[in-house]
């Protein structure tokens, strides 16, 4: 037990040079998706590498923080979920952060535009296909916003999904989203129920 310890110190020591860009970390429901009402740790991570018109998300500001601040404040909170989000959280996402979240015990989801190959250690793949060209290699989960395009061929040049949801841009168009699952019975609808019932 005791090496175990000493181990896990000397890797936290070892990475604690490395920073990341955090905007912010909070606790929550997660709101969209597969898990939709499971308590669960937000990670966001700062920096994009997209530029979507429709993005809600003010992440840009961010505190800079090492492995085990990181660790020492998403363990203060009863939940073993995390979600890894931004921004594109696989721009700063690692080995060690994945490590040693996976040593305290954490299930961990990463919500990704596509862009970039998911570490291995990831639990659970959330892709939300945004601008190409898409390079992730795996997804549990495609939520992809919907505005009318060609979701069919969106679906068909990415690594194939489990899960398969269409969500209404910022809620504006929930009636065509609805129309369009309902002709298209291999989609399931999600929405951004912490927007519907005002939590974080």
């Amino acid at each position: 037990m005791f090496r175990k310890v000493r181990a896990t110190l000397l890797l936290m020591n070892a990475t604690d040079l490395r920073t990341y860009r955090i905007n912010e970390i909070f606790y929550s429901l997660q709101g969209e998706g597969y898990f939709t009402g499971t308590p669960a740790v937000f990670l966001r991570f700062s920096g994009c590498n997209r530029h979507c018109g429709f993005c809600d998300t003010r992440h840009e500001t961010h505190r800079t923080m090492t492995l085990s601040e990181i660790i020492a404040e998403v363990t203060m909170h009863p939940s073993r979920h995390i979600i890894l989000t931004g921004g594109e959280p696989l721009l700063q996402v690692d080995d060690a952060l994945i490590q040693a979240l996976h040593h305290h015990g954490f299930f961990i989801a990463v919500e990704t535009n596509g862009s970039l190959p998911a570490p291995e250690g990831i639990d659970w793949v959330t892709c939300s296909p945004k601008e190409q060209p898409w390079n992730i290699d795996r997804i549990n989960e495609l939520k992809i916003v919907y505005q009318q395009q060609d979701v069919e061929a969106i679906a068909d040049t990415l690594p194939m999904a489990t899960h398969m949801f269409l969500q209404p841009c910022s809620g504006t168009n929930i009636p065509e989203t609805v129309a369009y699952i309902l002709k298209h019975p291999h989609w399931r609808l999600s929405l951004q129920t912490h927007k519907l019932i005002n939590i974080p």
